[in-house]
């Protein structure tokens, strides 16, 4: 049973969409609107706009789009009951009593219980005999039994049943279980068995204080070295962060990317508590983006091999798109931050704390990287040299940066300088005939429908899906003309089933006297509120006229009456003439 209608139109009331994107994301006012850089995907000119008159946001970079409760549903995480309640705390709004079906929800919440109980059995087997070996492997790593308990490290048993035999006897059923991704099913389809054996235990925590998963140590040769939790209900690898709820607090604005979760906990024991890792999973843009909102800059602190390297060169490139300043820490001889902290002993701390200040950018370090590349005594090296430094200074969003990084290359190569510009001017001519070429085929792509998926009725009828989409806008921004179009269409009348889906919504709506949108993120799918938000903020109708409303329906009515191919194949010439004639509309 979907939530009261009232309630949800004072909860969007109380919860201005401005209000509470603008705790996200930093808004600047344009016209009517606000603008900002998506919270949602990388990008270095805003096209993410907030609407307070329809109380909507949609971004024309990425497409999303949707309410405050989608807002919040995507930003967060969280399902639809989930925002409506995050929303509702906000607000200050006790949620409505057995008023709606929040099955999704109350899994999420066992999942997240049966986690927390995990949590605690593992840190109870740690800390017993049974987890001696898991004991010393720690004591090894040099963590005191302060560093384990904060971080709540644990121990899971090598008997494959000892957690689910645990956690049934904590009223779990087997189903939950298998959604938390602690267990799964047997091979014989009989019984589950515990997903961590024999492995040091890590809890992974939200920002909310949640434990969502594990990710395990093997104590033995075995292999996978490292096991994670699959993504469930409750996490997603992708877009989560270990340790992040630790970093958030420590009021800086700098957060250290390591590899794993050891270079973390020996990172917190030494005093450095704005550390964080990736779960299993090379950097992503998700995980970029959430960095973005509670880092101005971010030290990469990967191992000194080459997969480490390797991982540093991508995260570069992702987390200068997220808009964050970068820097790049050379680890000596190798080593990892917990090896490094570990082998200078007392002084391992401050040994750290000046590799971090001495950290270069990461132009310079892709720079060094690229001369150790290259021999100068040779003219072929040393241009091709040049030719590699001016696609990095390329890449740089600030002219003032290429024209230090100009001035530096011009000095240490011999080169004058506007030669090294001229280079320069060549390479951004070229990338912006690229990506010129680039929107030139999105957009030819979203005229045409060539990649519509979710109304691939739009592409054979692109004439009559506009003009639906442009009276569904008209129809929303205008609802006190919705009888007047009543006497000329309905939608069945309409030519592509998806559109015609959202114009009897918004006709249902507004016909109970609510807001066209008012429920529509229980009604539709994410990507389908993106697309709504998309026709009403691209075809704004406030100014348009009751003949353009006409306009609409005579252009759906006519397309409708159209003779399809498969229709005029099937046809004698003697039936399409009668058919065309038939269809002809009264005079």
């Amino acid at each position: 049973m979907a939530l009261p209608s009232g309630f949800l139109s004072e909860l969007k009331m109380r919860c201005d969409i401005t209000d509470v994107v603008s705790s996200y994301v930093n808004l600047k006012r344009r016209g009517r609107n606000m603008v900002g850089l998506c919270p949602f995907h990388s990008e270095k000119t805003p096209s993410f706009n907030i609407y307070p008159e329809n109380g909507s946001f949609f971004c024309f970079g990425c497409g999303v789009g949707g309410d405050v409760i989608t807002f919040i549903m995507k930003i967060e995480n969280l399902d639809y009951i989930e925002a409506v309640k995050l929303l509702a705390n906000r607000a200050g709004m006790s949620m409505p009593e057995d008023s709606y079906d929040d099955g999704i929800s109350k899994l999420k919440g066992r999942i997240l219980e049966a986690n927390r109980e995990a949590a605690r059995f593992f840190h109870s087997k740690l800390m017993s005999d049974e987890g001696k070996t898991a004991q010393e492997y720690l004591i090894g790593r040099a963590l005191s039994k302060q560093t384990v308990v904060r971080f709540g490290l644990g121990y899971a048993p090598a008997n494959r049943y000892a957690l689910c035999d645990h956690l049934r006897k904590k009223g779990f059923k087997d189903e939950e279980i298998v959604a938390a991704n602690l267990a799964f099913k047997r091979s014989s389809g009989k019984g589950i068995v515990d997903r961590f054996s024999d492995r040091v235990m890590f809890p992974i925590i939200d920002l909310r204080g949640n434990v969502i998963a594990f990710g395990g140590r093997i104590l033995t040769d075995q292999k996978p070295k490292y096991l994670n939790t699959s993504d469930t209900l409750v996490f997603k690898k992708s877009s989560n962060l270990f340790s992040l709820n630790n970093a958030k607090n420590t009021g800086l604005r700098t957060l250290i990317l390591c590899e794993g979760y050891m270079d973390v906990i020996a990172l917190n024991a030494a005093g450095f508590h704005n550390a964080v890792a990736t779960l299993g999973t090379a950097l992503t843009a998700e995980q970029a983006l959430l960095m973005k909102r509670y880092a101005d800059e971010v030290i990469i602190c990967y191992d000194a091999d080459e997969a480490g390297q390797k991982a540093t060169a991508k995260a570069i490139d992702i987390l200068r798109n997220a808009g964050l300043i970068i820097r790049v820490l050379n680890i000596p001889d190798g080593k990892d931050p917990d090896e490094f902290i570990r082998k200078n002993g007392e002084r391992g701390q401050a040994a750290f704390k000046n590799l971090l200040e001495s950290s270069g950018d990461d132009v310079e370090y892709r720079l060094t990287k690229l001369r150790q590349r290259h021999d100068f005594n040779r003219a072929d090296s040393k241009a091709n040299y040049l030719k590699e430094a001016v696609n990095i200074i390329a890449n740089l969003d600030s002219a003032i940066e290429q024209d230090i990084y100009s001035s530096k290359l011009s000095e240490e190569m011999g080169v004058r300088k506007d030669s090294i510009v001229e280079e320069l001017n060549k390479v951004k001519s070229s990338r912006r005939r690229d990506f010129a070429k680039k929107e030139f085929r999105k957009v030819t792509s979203d005229l045409t429908g060539r990649e519509e998926k979710l109304n691939p009725q739009r592409r054979e009828n692109m004439r009559a899906a506009r003009a639906e989409e442009m009276l569904i806008a008209y129809i929303f921004h205008n609802p006190d003309m919705l009888k007047k179009a009543e006497k000329l269409i309905s939608a069945s009348d309409f030519v592509t089933d998806f559109n015609a889906r959202f114009y009897k919504y918004i006709v249902e709506q507004i016909g109970e006297g609510l807001s066209p949108d008012l429920n529509i993120a229980q009604d539709f799918t994410p990507e389908e509120v993106s697309r709504f938000y998309s026709i009403i903020n691209t075809y704004n109708s406030q100014t348009a006229t009751v003949g353009a409303m006409g306009e609409y329906i005579d252009t759906i009515k006519s397309e409708k009456n159209k003779l399809s191919k498969a229709d005029l194949s099937n046809m004698s010439p003697e039936e399409i003439m009668k058919n065309i004639y038939s269809k002809k509309p009264k005079k």
